[in-house]
């Protein structure tokens, strides 16, 4: 084949006019710990720090990479990732004769190489993992069980390395037999599975070859049923994450509607989240109530304390334990806890958090279920006909329901817990190019990739936005096709390199050879055309676009045939095939009905008229070409597109938006190098706006309603002179005017930490009480009303959205219109319809499916998703899933929550103590008493080294949590200053057990200076003390008085050090960010004891941290990897846009 430049010159770099420089990598927990750290990363210059993050933790190769020095290390440059790719691709391709000449690989593998740096298309992750390891590096390792099909022969052999050949395939669909432990069956299934998950790929299975509950079994006996096996494998995939410590496995559960025990994998997931919460719901009542039993103990005396005939408070305690169904076993083994003198017990409590133990106890959480519908049920739910469910053994009919009951069934577990998904199993196989090797069963995680079972796909994405001239608004066709031309010659080359979990994939892929070429930020390329998203221009579009590519690519596929021979399977199928792409030719051409061949559900066609004339007749072109090329030569590959979502790569080529999604947001948190954010207007906005005539000074105020001006000059009613009137000095303005760029909200930026305790008491007059409170709201304190607040906020911070922006014309705003509200205020987001007609619109130029979720509003009825799953049907899409906003326990709605705040309020923390009879007395002299540690007590052990002395600190406390004793152990000094040091440590615990408040002995002995003194290694907080006493009352008086003016470094103001930007950062305010975190913030503390109010406190900020992401764009759920908060939804998946972490394949 031969290969032309032109993204590169002959012998020039394929980087040139291209700068890289040194970057830092820093991803870090909301906690300011830091994840990951890489420093001196050699990155392009362009590269958003977000990109950089992603190469630099997730694709660069930490080890066995040759360095100058002759040592072995890891990768610290992005042009060695691009090199090692586009080496090994043009490796593989001169090796197999894909290149006429010397010159035409090297411009392949230049080309590439200035692709993937001007990121305008990437390869899916498992490329970046593996791909030229062994080429580049030759790193080795022992085989892991991988198989490969001989080029020429397709003969299986197995692998003799783990890096030679890589496995570059993100997707893979597997078989199942209903067999327990020989190849091919259940236990081989979670094997082959691991081998994906450990490279970084994702499966999926049809599982409904296995029989029902209750089928005879061939040895006798009967079936543990379907289920109890998917749990094995969910456990399995649970317990690996992909790619080693890259990505979380990625799995999907397809089972027929046909299937004796649907009825129980429809309810699956939907029964487990009820499971969690009766986790979370019991384990805090049975906490609630065992306590107050052995509390209720304590108040009796002798063995009368723990009979209930005796105790009336025990008998109280017991009688509301068993009325809340405390198992009686429990409550009496708690009573004989405290015959034997305990004073308390430990019993987890368990919260909603998706990464919480309650989570991962429960079944059916580390998979995307789906069920797979044909035609015939669907129309037996129009007629509310009957459904028969088929034994697998003898296809005799093991239950008889009704469609529409069943279709009701589904959708209420979709509404509850946004599964199963449904997969249109008649619309796919009637677009099945290879029906003479078998049905399409199933999927891969993400429901793009659809094809025969033991087969593998490589997917590659090209970045729309980096084919648009921004001046004229037109797309470079002739880039676009080269573009074309070439990935699919590199997922052609990645078959033939390829490695493989299991012999049969190995060769059913070789023999198939199926590619998933795609595209991503589709969303950001319309709002730069300003066209709405939700359009009819939009979608033909969208529909041009897709049906180049496919076309494209079933065009060079047809060329490589002429050359290299058609896939094995064609000749077999030929006919079959051919009558696809006539198909997919006549939706191009918009032919009328009749012309369509053996379809149940026509596609939508190509709507020539709304989109520009240029994209459709490229469209109509390449169609033409690829049919009038198959039928010479036919196709060397089966499949040649999906639209993938995207998550990861799409980060790394700086997509606004993933795979055919729309934006999320319209204000941006823009990542810093070295930590913190700054806040921008999404980059199409203005494009758009300028699109649409807008003119500069125009633009320029629309983008600070929606950002704000980031500064207090010329705010009103809350700027610089009325805060000065109200005491706040240019010491407490510079460290408000510092946090302003970042800020969504001023509310939060006046805080205790910004400010600091001693302006906040000394000039504001806030107590401590107020200082611990979440509710605290300074500028209401300070006099602002809650009208003058919101419009200062709005001024300063912007509204994030562009409804009521200055200027902006009514019919304008839908091109601004994002899949979610934007800003506190916002009420137009794109309507579920919306999303299945862009699909619609799509599918017919796509030869496998999208991956896409439909978003629901949170007041979206079962009825609208029973709505949307037939719609999809009758629009001919073949996969649909569906989010309803706040249907996971874990991610509560703020409105739902702010609905029962005041009801919350009013449960009581404890149980009500049993009424006791008060008599008055006068206290003429009131003598201390000592008050005596209980037998088995709580406390802590701090192992530190002050100077080269290291020194242990032991604590005990009271059951309340005060602090009752110390004990100092030291090594190396002599006997005669140990002894002291203990004899000081038990005049001290004998001065707290007499009532001597902690605060009088640490006022008493910080500050005292004497030796060892000096550095202090192995505390988190305390870096330096004037002596060992200075120390231990430092440590004390953090952990139970809760004095971080002690602290070194406070848990709550862990920041990140950066304050630097790109050179290439869009127009914005930088800002460090010195915001305190909003997690682990202690609770008010009583007396010198431990906080109190168990974990409510983080709790109402957890939750308050999620309404701010929603309110930013976020889905509000934390990230697995990073813990950030900037989850947003990726197709059928989730991805991070702060670290890339993703639940899908690419």
């Amino acid at each position: 084949m031969k290969f032309t430049r032109r993204f590169t010159q002959a012998g020039h770099s394929p980087y040139e006019g291209m700068d890289f420089v040194p970057r830092t990598s820093e991803i870090r927990n909301p906690d300011g710990s830091i994840v990951f750290r890489a420093e001196s990363v050699m990155a392009p210059q362009s590269w958003s720090q977000v990109a950089v993050d992603i190469l630099a933790q997730k694709y660069f190769r930490r080890r066995g990479v040759p360095q100058p020095d002759g040592s072995l290390g890891g990768e610290t440059d992005a042009r060695q990732v691009f090199d090692r790719m586009a080496g090994c691709w043009r490796h593989w391709g001169e090796k197999h004769g894909h290149f006429d000449d010397v010159e035409d690989a090297e411009a392949f593998e230049a080309e590439l190489c200035a692709m993937l740096a001007k990121q305008m298309a990437a390869p899916n992750s498992p490329q970046w993992f593996n791909t030229g390891l062994h080429h580049a590096y030759g790193i080795e390792g022992p085989a892991q069980g991988h198989w490969y099909a001989d080029a020429e022969t397709g003969e299986v052999r197995q692998s003799t390395n783990a890096y030679e050949r890589p496995q570059p395939h993100a997707c893979f669909i597997q078989s199942i037999n209903d067999d327990l432990v020989n190849d091919g069956g259940i236990m081989d299934l979670w094997m082959r599975e691991a081998l994906v998950f450990k490279y970084g790929s994702g499966t999926g299975t049809n599982f409904s070859a296995l029989r029902g509950e209750g089928e005879p079994l061939s040895g006798g006996g009967r079936s543990s049923g379907l289920m109890s096996f998917l749990k094995i494998g969910d456990a399995a995939a649970g317990a690996i994450k992909s790619g080693g410590t890259t990505r979380r496995a990625a799995k999907m559960v397809c089972v027929d509607m046909d299937h004796p025990d649907i009825e129980t994998f429809i309810d699956w997931k939907s029964v487990e989240e009820q499971k969690v919460a009766a986790l979370v719901a019991g384990s805090k009542a049975i906490a609630y109530h065992l306590r107050a039993v052995i509390r209720a103990c304590a108040q009796g005396q002798g063995e009368e304390a723990f009979d209930v005939a005796s105790n009336e408070a025990l008998a109280q305690a017991v009688q509301s334990a068993l009325a809340a169904f405390v198992p009686e076993a429990y409550i009496e083994r708690v009573i004989e806890f405290a015959r034997q003198g305990f004073t308390d017990i430990e019993f987890p409590e368990y919260d909603c958090e998706w990464e919480s133990e309650a989570y991962r106890t429960v079944g059916g959480q580390n998979a995307n279920n789906s069920v797979r519908v044909n035609g015939e049920f669907l129309r037996a739910v129009e007629t509310d006909g009957e459904w028969a469910l088929i034994r697998r053994t003898d296809r005799a009919v093991a239950k008889t329901v009704r469609a529409r009951a069943l279709m009701d069934r589904l959708c209420r577990a979709a509404w509850a817990c946004a599964d199963p998904g449904l997969q249109y199993d008649s619309t796919i196989n009637e677009w099945h190019t290879c029906p003479k090797d078998g049905r399409i069963n199933a999927s891969n995680p993400c429901s793009e990739y659809m094809f025969l079972d033991d087969t593998a796909c490589n997917l590659a994405s090209l970045n729309l936005l980096a084919f648009l001239n921004p001046e004229t608004g037109e797309i470079d066709l002739e880039d676009l096709r080269h573009a074309i031309r070439i990935w699919t010659v590199v997922l052609e080359i990645s078959v033939t390199m390829a490695q493989f979990p299991s012999p049969s994939v190995a060769r059913k892929s070789w023999e198939f050879r199926t590619l998933g070429l795609g595209f991503a930020n589709l969303g950001s390329l319309l709002m730069q055309l300003g066209v709405p998203y939700d359009s009819r221009n939009g979608r033909a579009i969208a529909a041009s676009l897709a049906a180049i590519i496919c076309g494209e690519a079933y065009a060079t596929s047809a060329e490589m045939a002429s050359e290299l021979g058609p896939f094995a399977g064609y000749e077999r199928n030929a006919e079959h095939m051919l009558r696809v792409v006539r198909n997919h030719l006549r939706a191009a051409h918009g032919a009328p009905p009749e012309q369509y061949e053996n379809l149940s559900i026509l596609p939508r066609p190509l709507d020539a008229s709304a989109a520009p004339p240029a994209l459709v007749h490229a469209a109509r072109e390449a169609w033409d070409r690829a049919l009038v090329m198959g039928e010479e030569h036919g196709f060397r590959n089966a499949q040649v597109t999906v639209i993938a979502p995207t998550g990861t790569i799409g980060l790394v080529m700086d997509c606004d938006t993933t795979g055919i999604e729309p934006d999320f947001a319209l204000v941006k948190f823009k990542k810093l190098a070295g930590g913190g954010y700054f806040k921008i207007i999404n980059r199409s906005v203005p494009f758009a706006l300028r699109r649409l005539g807008y003119t500069r000074d125009q633009i320029q105020e629309i983008e600070r309603y929606c950002v704000g001006s980031a500064t207090l000059e010329g705010a009103p009613h809350i700027n610089r002179a009325s805060l000065s009137e109200k005491g706040f000095g240019e010491e407490q303005l510079a460290a408000i005017e510092s946090q302003l760029a970042s800020a969504f909200d001023l509310t939060f930026v006046f805080n205790r930490y910004s400010l600091g305790d001693a302006f906040c008491k000394t000039v504001l007059g806030l107590s401590d009480e107020q200082l611990d409170s979440f509710d605290l709201n300074i500028l209401a304190h300070l006099g602002f009303t809650p009208t003058q607040i919101a419009e200062a906020s709005e001024y300063i911070c912007g509204t994030m959205t562009m409804e009521g922006a200055p200027h902006l014309r009514e019919d304008h705003l839908a091109v601004f219109d994002c899949a979610s509200r934007c800003g506190r205020k916002g009420q137009r987001y794109i309507h579920y319809n919306a999303h299945l007609e862009m699909m619609a619109a799509v599918q017919p130029f796509v030869s496998g499916a999208i991956s896409k979720t439909v978003n629901m509003p949170y007041d979206a009825t079962v009825d609208d998703v029973r709505n949307v799953y037939m719609k999809a049907w009758k629009l001919m899409i073949k996969a649909v899933a569906l989010y309803r906003d706040g249907s996971k326990f874990s991610q509560p709605l703020s409105a739902v929550v702010s609905r029962y705040a005041r009801l919350r309020a009013e449960t009581p923390e404890s149980p009500p103590a049993a009424p006791v009879e008060v008599i008055e007395r006068v206290v003429v002299r009131n003598v201390a008493k000592r008050r005596l540690m209980p037998a088995r007590r709580s406390g802590y052990t701090q192992k530190a080294r002050i100077g080269n002395q290291k020194v242990y600190l032991r604590t005990g406390d009271y059951e309340d949590g005060s602090l009752g004793e110390i004990f100092i152990d030291m090594h190396k000094e002599g006997a005669a200053f140990r002894s002291l040091m203990n004899c000081f440590a038990i005049a001290i615990s004998l001065g707290l057990q007499y009532g001597v408040p902690l605060d009088e002995f640490v006022d008493a002995f910080v500050f005292t200076r004497f030796e060892p003194n000096g550095m202090v290694s192995g505390h988190p907080n305390v870096k330096l003390s004037t002596s060992i006493i200075d120390y231990i009352f430092r440590d004390l008086a953090i952990s139970y008085l809760g004095r971080h003016d002690l602290a070194h470094i406070n848990p709550n103001e862990l920041e990140a050090p950066g304050d630097y930007g790109d050179d290439d950062d869009e127009p914005g305010h930088l800002v460090d960010d010195h915001t305190a975190p909003l997690f682990d913030m202690e609770p008010s503390t009583n007396g010198n004891g431990r906080a109190d109010g168990g974990n409510g406190g983080k709790a109402a900020e957890k939750q308050r941290l999620r309404d701010i992401a929603r309110i930013k764009g976020y889905e509000g759920d934390a990230c697995p990897e990073c813990g950030q908060f900037t989850m947003v939804r990726n197709g059928a998946c989730l991805k991070c846009e702060t670290c890339g972490a993703t639940s899908g394949c690419s």
